[in-house]
């Protein structure tokens, strides 16, 4: 609870615009975001708002977008997608029901990813887009101005990661803190980063495939490669239309990944009905595809995050290869349910590979936890660098 004193003194700062000093004091609350010392969010009456409000952790993706509450976990767990009405420009729908209405909307409402590659694309919407989570994750209140910790690619641009910051506080953020999403996966499937041990996390998300070999709660080495889950359904989408002359939409061809896209040769042969239109004759056609079809349309993509996996083994410095080699290679991430892909990176590298618990939550979990570590936030915020205290 707050006591009397702290509150007048929150709302005295919010409204005659006085700054408030930033010091944190342990186990009670984040420490000041990225800047001169002061407390952004002094300079209006956010900071009154954020007493009322959860602090949040958000893993913003390409495909998928997930919200954490402190002290009640996951609460919105939603496609990144947004309908917009063109002539007015309101929000007809987000998340799922938007999805709904891919490929499947009128001539005035268009369904948009405001998301591209791990970064804003359209930073309006992704505002808009943040807000409505927001609210969901406080049950539909209008006045709140939560504190985000969020996850952002590891080798994305100033201008990008000031674009992600920026459109939170648009959304009615009081504090943004940004942390890598190779560390919020790592924390987020248990893995011991705070030792003095090489651990490696391939985090393949919608957009970015981000790895990391961790030490010491900090990043050794980084790459990202903007090759992931949605690359593989535009390889497949293109490849029915190479093969079949069959135009499919991304929902179609997002299902035939999940139902049987595989990277190595499965136990038993799988074949699935497909839809779409027959780019020929121009009516509509069912075909039945095979997994070795479909294996064949997603090798080229698998190949490029397989190389990047081994340019950063070979980067690695070798001691800390010597504990990878020991603790493996941790995959996370919904590219990481790609049927047999432990098992082809397996064959790849020789190194034991493994699947993280929950990989499709991790980031936001590792991030999640970082709300009530905010020790651990103020080394691994912003850069993956440690800060001085």
């Amino acid at each position: 609870m707050f006591d009397l004193p702290s509150l007048l003194c929150c709302i005295r700062a919010a409204i005659f615009d006085q700054p408030l000093t930033s010091a944190p004091v342990e186990g009670q609350g984040l420490p000041p975001p990225r800047g001169n010392g002061v407390i952004r969010s002094s300079m209006n009456l956010r900071s009154i708002f954020s007493i009322f409000s959860s602090d949040l952790a958000i893993d913003l993706g390409t495909a998928n977008t997930l919200v954490y509450a402190r002290g009640r976990g996951i609460v919105v767990s939603e496609p990144s997608i947004v309908a917009i009405n063109k002539i007015t420009q309101k929000v007809e729908a987000v998340g799922n029901k938007a999805k709904e209405m891919l490929g499947r909307t009128p001539g005035n409402i268009v369904a948009i990813r405001p998301m591209k590659d791990g970064v804003i694309a359209d930073f309006e919407v992704t505002e808009k887009m943040l807000q409505y989570f927001i609210q969901q994750a406080h049950n539909g209140k209008q006045w709140v101005s939560p504190r985000i910790v969020i996850g952002i690619p590891s080798e994305i641009t100033q201008v990008e990661r000031r674009a992600v910051e920026d459109s939170a506080y648009r959304a009615k953020a009081s504090e943004v803190y940004l942390v890598e999403e190779a560390m919020a996966a790592a924390i987020g499937s248990g893995m011991p980063i705070t030792e003095p041990y090489g651990n490696m996390i391939v985090d393949i998300g919608g957009g970015t495939t981000d790895i990391a070999v961790i030490s010491l709660s900090g990043i050794v080495y980084s790459k990202s490669v903007r090759v992931a889950g949605n690359e593989l359904d535009d390889s497949i989408a293109q490849y029915c239309k190479r093969k079949f002359n069959l135009l499919i939409g991304e929902r179609t061809a997002e299902q035939i990944k999940m139902e049987i896209g595989s990277a190595a040769p499965l136990d038993e042969p799988k074949s699935m009905e497909i839809k779409g239109r027959n780019l020929i004759e121009g009516i509509p056609k069912t075909i039945t595809v095979s997994d070795t079809e479909i294996r064949e349309a997603l090798s080229d993509s698998i190949s490029t995050i397989i190389n990047a996996i081994r340019v950063a083994l070979e980067r690695t410095p070798p001691e800390l290869s010597a504990d990878i080699v020991d603790r493996g290679i941790v995959l996370t991430g919904g590219g990481a349910l790609l049927k047999n892909l432990d098992v082809r990176l397996m064959q790849e590298t020789g190194l034991p590979v493994s699947i993280a618990e929950d990989p499709l939550s991790s980031v936001v979990l590792g991030a999640g936890a970082m709300l009530s570590d905010f020790e651990l936030l103020r080394r691994v915020r912003w850069d993956g660098g440690v800060l001085p205290s």
